[in-house]
């Protein structure tokens, strides 16, 4: 997602840890891939947390992305996500397209899926609600035919929600049963 989209934030609810990743309000603290192995050693799942991109990103950033999604034979799913207090932008719009066409292969085979995940969705306004999610959905799918329908979260709502619902679609995409935090 773009830099300040609440990745930190839902990666830690995600994980069950309030401080793994570090949070802030400013944007730009992730600068390199991340690695989070998670279950009994040796691990049967591995998370990996990528920098933002958009106006705060930098080119290497999404250098390193690229040869990641083209060298990682494992890989099963990418999630990106958005900040539900804003509709998509160009740089969302953007990497929404490149993700496509990475999806699409010479071959027709598609080496992993993609995961569209709407966060902060407790900042916006309940008049606005009915109307922001589903432009977003749209605007996602115009962009990413491809990409499965976003989860809606909140990790700074007591209770938080969506977060299992991301938990479950980690596990399925990896072909396990549930993840526990």
């Amino acid at each position: 997602g773009r830099a300040n989209c609440g990745k930190s934030t839902l990666f830690n609810a995600v994980l069950g840890k309030k401080d793994l990743l570090r949070t802030s309000k400013k944007a730009g603290c992730t600068q390199t891939l991340n690695f989070f192995t998670v279950g009994a050693h040796p691990g049967s799942v591995v998370l990996v947390d990528a920098p933002g991109y958009g106006a705060r990103g930098r080119p290497e950033w999404g250098s390193l992305f690229d040869s990641y999604l083209a060298t990682r034979k494992q890989l099963k799913r990418v999630y990106i996500l958005f900040n539900g207090k804003h509709l998509l932008n160009s740089a969302d719009v953007q990497m929404l397209a490149h993700l496509s066409e990475t999806l699409m292969t010479e071959d027709g085979v598609q080496p992993f899926t993609l995961q569209a995940v709407i966060t902060k969705a407790d900042c916006i306004p309940d008049k606005s609600l009915g109307q922001v999610i589903p432009q977003i959905r749209k605007q996602i799918w115009e962009a990413a035919p491809l990409c499965l329908p976003p989860i809606v979260t909140s990790a700074a709502m007591r209770p938080m929600f969506g977060i299992d619902a991301v938990r479950a679609n980690i596990a399925e995409a990896c072909g396990l049963g549930l993840l526990k935090k």
